[in-house]
């Protein structure tokens, strides 16, 4: 028997900088930033008063204002990219058969502003007054929850959590469960809203963020020596995965196939990654032999690339010890440059950006690189500044947590 293909037929986003993967991709290729001050709540005791805000984002476009407000924001954000996805895609689920229809949504943090808002409540009035909405908005799994509710899927269904590689967890076992037979349509990704009074606090006592509140579409530099840290995102990436024949038979749009899906931890450090890369490189291998492909194959990598120096050398360090000299000639792009860093949501926003360069030919650029760190190897190709024009024919999206998470995707023209 052939092995069953998983192809993408849906693509939704909602960033800081753009809120469909069409706009979004375009403004990434015109080395745009999305980063700015933040106005939903008061920053001015805040050492980092910036960060990625869906300053525009109107849940009502996409939810009833009555639906909504059952939701934490980060709920919110997945069902408008889940809303969008669909609609790209074409499906009518009023056809299919939902038991073979499932959802696999990733978060890293969760419903943190529900968590903060009515524990302000508790304070202020006392138990009685919590919300008896609290629950169904802080769960992680509200998201995934949510949208099989909204298109009565019945098939698997369930939350991934693994900081910062949530997003390509979620995706790669969505993937896998179209490969084994139980599912012949996924709707997956990931969604994010920790830029929140407790979230930026949180961050900024790791010292894990970039300070430059004097220039904030500035401030996000992966590879550059002048980096100071990442910014923190809020956002929402969702794809529609089919299996190939099913996509194939009601005459679906097919953006790509998915290939390939690696995952491992480092079992190191419950922040900071394996100085030489060792984990990360394992599970781009793992990624690649999965899809079938050598690293000669690989046209473009988008890094998880965060901007923080620990990070931007070790993915450095693995991307040369999977690649070997094959590193001094494949495109990498940080699109958090754009972004920032959208933690849970990354890898699912990430692939996105991978499939659309697979369909534009064209590699979107690491913006604010202006100085190329040497320990980050002068001689890799960075796509400093400008987006460039090349034949894609095969990406791969890395994803790293906390925790030691990693989890990588290869996707590619059909």
């Amino acid at each position: 028997m052939s092995k069953r293909r998983v192809v993408i037929t849906g693509l939704g986003c909602v960033t800081a900088l753009a809120e469909s993967a069409n706009k979004l991709f375009a403004a990434l290729c015109e080395g745009r930033s999305g980063i700015s001050t933040i106005e939903s709540f008061d920053t001015s005791a805040y050492p980092v008063r910036f960060g990625g805000e869906a300053k525009s984002f109107d849940v009502t476009k996409y939810v009833g204002r009555r639906e909504s407000k059952r939701m934490d924001r980060f709920t919110q954000l997945a069902m408008a990219a889940a809303s969008q996805a669909v609609d790209d895609s074409g499906i009518d689920f009023s056809k299919e058969d939902v038991f073979r229809a499932g959802v696999i949504v990733g978060t890293g943090i969760g419903g943190i502003k529900e968590i903060e808002d009515q524990h302000i409540r508790l304070l202020n009035k006392g138990p009685g007054k919590v919300s008896p909405f609290c629950v169904p908005r802080l769960m992680a799994n509200a998201a995934c929850g949510n949208i099989a509710i909204r298109y009565g899927l019945r098939g698997p269904n369930f939350c991934v959590s693994s900081a910062c590689a949530s997003g390509n967890h979620a995706i790669g076992e969505a993937f896998a469960n179209i490969l084994a037979g139980r599912s012949d349509i996924m709707i997956t990704g990931a969604a994010e809203a920790a830029l929140t009074p407790v979230g930026l606090a949180s961050f900024c006592a790791a010292r894990s963020l970039s300070m430059r509140n004097d220039d904030p579409q500035a401030a996000s530099r992966p590879f550059d020596k002048d980096r100071d840290g990442f910014v923190l995102s809020e956002g929402a990436g969702v794809l529609v995965l089919e299996e190939e024949d099913h996509a194939r038979k009601r005459g679906a749009t097919i953006y790509a196939e998915l290939l390939g899906y690696g995952a491992t931890d480092d079992g190191h450090h419950i922040t900071a990654p394996l100085p030489d890369g060792d984990g990360a490189a394992t599970t781009m291998k793992l990624a690649l032999a999965d899809a079938g492909l050598t690293p000669e194959k690989i046209d473009y990598i988008n890094a998880h690339g965060t901007g923080t120096e620990l990070n931007d050398r070790a993915e450095s360090a693995a991307i040369k010890s999977v690649f070997g000299e094959r590193a001094y000639k494949t495109p990498v792009s940080s699109t958090k440059s754009c972004i920032g860093h959208l933690l849970g949501a990354s890898g699912a926003v990430e692939l996105i950006v991978c499939v659309k360069a697979i369909n534009e030919s064209t590699i979107p650029p690491t913006i604010n690189l202006e100085n190329q760190d040497p320990q980050c190897d002068p001689k890799m190709d960075f796509v400093p500044l400008e987006a460039r024009q090349a034949r894609i024919n095969a990406a791969l999206s890395n994803s790293f947590g906390f925790g030691g998470h990693n989890a990588c995707l290869v996707v590619g023209k059909l």
